[in-house]
């Protein structure tokens, strides 16, 4: 069916040029002596060849680690199917490796907070919750959670995480106690990471009494790290024992240079969860390599994102949506992050 309705916008000719799909298709077409019109074709072509496609994908978007020699083993299997089962990388090393050193997070808490955090920064920190995380015994074969908003420490977190090759999972603060034993509860982190509190229309959300009563709920979390939500001072309304000072936890370590676990290519990267309509949430445990080819493609493919764009996506940290926003600095992205009610009349445009 055809539709009368106009155009509201098209790329130009240069811009076609230009984007990553062409240069790749182009890419493809000479490497594999192959005739790709379109982009339709190369969705063709790809899904015919696909150990090929992806081999090409690894390539083109600069992968940091090894490929190994087989791309693809028992590729008529589902389940089954293995791809790059040779390989190792770590998810962290790709995300610092495609990030420069004019690259930045900008980071808005409605109207009540803003920061702007460089590279240098962002690596120095990142160095010391690896170390801090590693003093506490955390190796490829952990889990660690956080209840925390969509703020730097957060992605701090992540990635200090994840540089040791060990599972990620997060939660909303915003959830309630029950929501978040019934998901944290089936994983058993060694670490958990919780926030002091969080701004939402306007007000203040003190999350002490949700901490304290998570406390004898997860007898398996070896520490709990209270994050100040304004990356300074954890401002809890009363005192609680048993939980670490996120600035107090980091204090003892000077940043120095990040150690990547390389770990195989479908080795647990995150867990993320069912919605929980039907019953408890279901893990749904997502891969390294997958994961990290996947959203560079959707990211550098699909979007166009280029090293030095900005990327901005309003999701909290319950939403796989967090995951596909913090992976576009494996694309050399500017990162924006906001964290509060979608609806705050303050009247002003997001990151002017």
């Amino acid at each position: 069916m055809s539709s009368s309705a106009p155009v509201l916008w098209q790329p130009s000719p240069d811009r076609i040029a230009d984007a990553n799909m062409t240069r790749f298709r182009q890419r493809i077409a000479a490497r594999y002596k192959v005739t790709l019109d379109d982009d339709h074709a190369l969705y063709t072509w790809s899904i015919h060849h696909s150990d090929l496609f992806w081999s090409a994908w690894w390539d083109f978007a600069n992968v940091i680690g090894d490929k190994g020699e087989n791309i693809l083993i028992d590729g008529d299997k589902m389940p089954g199917a293995r791809f790059f089962p040779d390989a190792r990388l770590n998810y962290a090393e790709n995300l610092l490796g495609g990030f420069g050193d004019k690259n930045e997070f900008v980071f808005w808490g409605e109207n009540q907070l803003k920061r702007r955090i460089d590279a240098k920064s962002i690596r120095s920190r990142v160095s010391q919750v690896q170390q801090a995380l590693r003093a506490e015994g955390v190796t490829s074969a952990d889990r660690v959670a956080a209840l925390l908003p969509n703020i730097p420490e957060t992605i701090f977190a992540l990635l200090g995480v994840t540089s040791l090759g060990a599972t990620w999972s997060s939660a909303s603060p915003d959830f309630g106690v029950q929501g978040v034993v019934d998901r944290f509860g089936q994983i058993s982190p060694r670490i958990l990471f919780v926030i002091d509190g969080y701004y939402y229309n306007g007000k203040w959300i003190d999350c002490t009494d949700k901490i304290k009563a998570l406390l004898p709920l997860l007898p398996d979390v070896h520490k709990i790290i209270v994050v100040p939500y304004d990356g300074e001072k954890v401002k809890l309304s009363q005192k609680i024992d048993g939980v670490t000072d996120w600035s107090t936890w980091l204090m003892q370590y000077a940043p120095a240079d990040i150690i990547f676990e390389r770990v195989p290519f479908d080795h647990p990267l995150f867990i993320l969860f069912s919605s929980g309509t039907t019953g408890v949430p279901k893990c749904i445990v997502h891969g390294t390599g997958g994961s990290l080819l996947q959203l560079m493609k959707e990211h550098q493919l699909h979007c166009d994102i280029k090293p030095g764009d900005r990327v901005f996506y309003f999701t909290t940290c319950s939403w796989m949506m967090w995951n596909w926003l913090v992976t576009a600095l494996a694309s050399g992205a500017n990162i924006m992050l906001y964290d509060g009610s979608p609806f705050y009349p303050d009247g002003n445009i997001l990151f002017h």
